[in-house]
């Protein structure tokens, strides 16, 4: 088949959706299709993660791809998307990102092509974001299908959505190196509290450090790696310094190799008050990190089994609860090394690329055969 994917930008570091992206384009290529990605990149902009070679790449070159669109970027893009895709005739367009499907969709009002809207986040994205609402309320008029990346996700939006709703899980392929049972958790002379996410508000890093400030002084062997980038880096870096954690808590920016931070860590955290999936800390599992998380967070909820692989935090003074979490890991290796051990066989089969591949592919050919 003929698939054009789009999205606002690839050269991002760190973002999932944009690595989900890379992942699925590389591998329906390699399998034989003719893909095409689009984005707003500038030329010279390389994408973060690696591509198969045989996608093509189209930049437009529109606008500030970091930063807010604004109604002339959008204008533009419209323009941009239509002109490209008269050329290349695609048998159907998958866009990814609600800053992509609605201009994509609405470029191709009166075209046969037919446009999967690809939405990596769950209704709780959307509650303060009201002119991005609008624009995902008005997918089932411009969409074929909007596919989300599970079920608990699917059930948590409302009819007008769900009936053009399908599940199409994320996939990984970073290389797993799970930490051996050599390595004693807790027991080095420094021990790592690992984070890794963008460095945005859903995130919840302020959260995070100042439930570390409340516990660093009794641990003062551990650290807080926070790997990832994004808008808040000042603001994080800010209440590092006037909460005299310097030298405990690292913010490290986004890494290629991530997985050397799995294996290097002893614990993870994922504070995020929303989830879509995880992606982060099902790595972290599978390299073999027990990992604490809030109990309400959709997504974290799906793959922290509480006091099997990790802990799910529950209180109402959230601070207060994840310090408590926290130190409790941080000062028993033994439960450390409990959580640790526990089975990861049910994340990978979840998360195979292969057979994410092989959704996408039905899904697709399911589409193009109603067109």
């Amino acid at each position: 088949m003929n698939i054009v994917f789009a999205i606002k930008a690839l050269g991002i570091k760190g973002g999932g959706a944009e690595r989900v992206l890379s992942d699925v384009a590389s591998g329906l290529a390699a399998r034989g299709h003719t893909v095409t990605l689009i984005s707003s990149d500038h030329e010279e902009v390389p994408p973060y993660y690696q591509l198969d070679r045989s996608v093509r790449q189209i930049k437009l070159g529109l606008g500030d791809v970091a930063g807010k669109s604004t109604l002339l970027d959008v204008i533009r893009r419209i323009v941009r998307f239509r002109r490209a895709l008269s050329g290349i005739r695609p048998d159907v367009v998958v866009a990814f990102l609600n800053s992509t499907y609605l201009p994509l969709g609405i470029a191709l009002i009166g075209s046969p092509i037919p446009m999967i809207a690809s939405e990596h986040i769950g209704p709780e994205h959307y509650r303060d974001r009201w002119v991005e609402r609008c624009s995902l309320l008005l997918m089932p008029l411009l969409a074929v299908r909007i596919t989300v990346v599970s079920q608990q996700i699917l059930v948590s939006f409302g009819w007008w959505l769900r009936r053009k709703m399908v599940v199409v899980s994320n996939s990984l392929t970073a290389p797993i190196k799970r930490n051996s049972s050599e390595h004693e958790k807790g027991k080095g002379l420094t021990v790592t509290l690992l984070t890794v996410g963008r460095l945005v508000a859903q995130k919840n890093h302020v959260s995070l450090i100042s439930a570390f400030a409340r516990i660093a002084s009794r641990h003062p062997n551990w650290y807080l790696r926070i790997v990832g980038d994004g808008t808040l880096r000042s603001t994080l870096e800010s209440q590092v310094r006037e909460l005299g954690l310097a030298e405990q808590v690292m913010l490290v920016g986004a890494v290629a190799d991530v997985s050397q931070e799995y294996a290097r860590a002893d614990l993870f955290v994922m504070p995020s008050t929303y989830e879509s999936i995880g992606l982060a800390t099902v790595e972290a599992l599978l390299h073999g990190l027990p990992a604490v998380g809030f109990a309400d967070c959709p997504g974290t909820n799906r793959v922290i089994k509480d006091n099997e692989n990790g802990i799910l935090v529950t209180g109402a003074n959230r601070i207060e609860s994840l310090a408590i979490a926290l130190e409790k890991l941080m000062a028993d290796p033994q439960e450390l090394q409990r959580l640790s051990s526990a089975s990861t066989d049910w994340l990978r089969d979840m998360f195979d690329l292969d057979m994410v591949l092989d959704t996408w592919e039905r899904l697709i050919e399911k589409v193009v055969s109603l067109h």
